[in-house]
C-alpha cells in the first residue's frame, strides 16, 4: 500500500507558478514577420515587454547565416538611437526593425537566410539606465 503525501501537489504546484511568474516579468523577444523591402529580406522580432520598467532603447543584433555560407549581423532596433523616442511601455510590444538609411541591407531574399542566432544586445530603461529585468530572445 503506497500513501501519498498530501502536500507534495501543492508544494510543486507552487514552484512552478513561481517560475512562470518569474518568466513573465522580464523582456521577451521572438521572431517577428521577415519583409521584403526594396528587394531586400528585412527580419524582424517582436518585444513584449512583461517588466515592470519602460524600456527607452532596444537592439539586438543577430547573425544570419546566407545559403551561400556567408554570415551577415543585422541590428534590429525598437527606435533610432539618435532620433525620436519610442519607448515601450509596462505591458507593451513593438516590433524591432533594421533600419535600412542607417546599416547595410542583406542583398538577398528572405529564401536565402538559413540560420539566426542572436549576437549581442543593447536594452535601456528611462534615463539611459540599463534595465534591470532580463531579456530573452529566441530569434
Amino acid at each position: 500500500m503506497r500513501i501519498r503525501h498530501p502536500h507534495r501537489g501543492i508544494a510543486v504546484g507552487l514552484v512552478l507558478a513561481a517560475s512562470s511568474a518569474f518568466a513573465a516579468n522580464g523582456i521577451d523577444v521572438t521572431r517577428g514577420q521577415d519583409s521584403m523591402v526594396f528587394g531586400n529580406c528585412v527580419p524582424s522580432l517582436v518585444v513584449e515587454n512583461n517588466s515592470m520598467e519602460i524600456i527607452d532603447y532596444l537592439q539586438v543584433d543577430v547573425a544570419v547565416t546566407l545559403e551561400n555560407g556567408q554570415e551577415r549581423i543585422v541590428e534590429l532596433k525598437s527606435a533610432y538611437r539618435e532620433g525620436a523616442p519610442d519607448p515601450i511601455g509596462v505591458g507593451g510590444t513593438a516590433t524591432l526593425k533594421q533600419h535600412l538609411d542607417t546599416s547595410r541591407a542583406l542583398g538577398v531574399g528572405c529564401g536565402d537566410l538559413k540560420t539566426r542566432r542572436v549576437v549581442g544586445t543593447i536594452c535601456e530603461a528611462e534615463g539611459g539606465k540599463p534595465c534591470a529585468s532580463s531579456v530573452s530572445v529566441k530569434p
